[in-house]
């Protein structure tokens, strides 16, 4: 059973596990800031930032890995010492919320990319495609977990639940949960038939 370590020591550039999560953090933003500059270039600044967090609404929604909400998990982390696992449930209901506004104001926006028109066929299509909402929660609290215990610790060989549950953790999340969601998007991909390059 996973437990929730309270115990989370200062943290300091100096500690092995801090500096990956700001490489880690650092990479994150890079990305995103290249892709906002690019799609504000592309579409103008309004819409340029709406496809831009609908893109990163995809990630935090339709994808078993933490990193859409790691960018704003790890600095409340930081700055007002909320656990990440707590802040990736509010970032979860942030991003459906999202994309409640623009369903509802600007669905034209989720046309404009392909991953954008990806997440707008998973939302309107909640037979069978929620399961990948499901499914992605279920990989992004599994992965959140373990980032939240390198921010407790200041070395890898002092993560204990890593090394008691890492195993674990990495083959349903390899397995399981990487094996059904690329099923899902294979189906879903299918459905509108895209054809991917070879």
């Amino acid at each position: 059973m996973l437990k929730i370590n309270n115990n989370s020591i200062k943290f300091h550039h100096n500690n092995e596990t801090h500096i990956e999560t700001i490489l880690k953090f650092a990479a994150l933003v890079l990305i995103v800031l290249v892709y906002f500059f690019y799609m504000s270039w592309k579409y103008g600044a309004s819409t340029g930032f709406g496809v831009s967090i609908l893109t990163w609404s995809f990630f935090v929604l339709c994808t078993p890995i933490s990193d859409g909400g790691f960018i704003l998990a790890f600095p409340i982390r930081l700055l007002f010492k909320v656990r990440m696992v707590i802040t990736q449930i509010v970032l979860w209901f942030v991003a459906v919320g999202i994309n409640i506004v623009f369903l509802l104001s600007s669905p034209k926006t989720y046309e404009l990319t392909f991953i954008t028109r990806l997440l707008n066929h998973i939302l309107i299509e909640p037979y069978p495609y929620w399961s990948i909402l499901i499914i992605s929660a279920l990989g992004t609290f599994l992965s959140i977990f373990f980032g939240d215990e390198m921010m407790d610790v200041a070395s890898h060989k002092e993560r204990e639940t890593n090394h008691r549950h890492g195993a674990k953790y990495r083959a349903i999340s390899v397995f399981g949960l990487g094996v059904l969601t690329v099923v899902a998007y294979y189906f879903l991909l299918n459905s509108l038939r895209v054809v991917l390059p070879a």
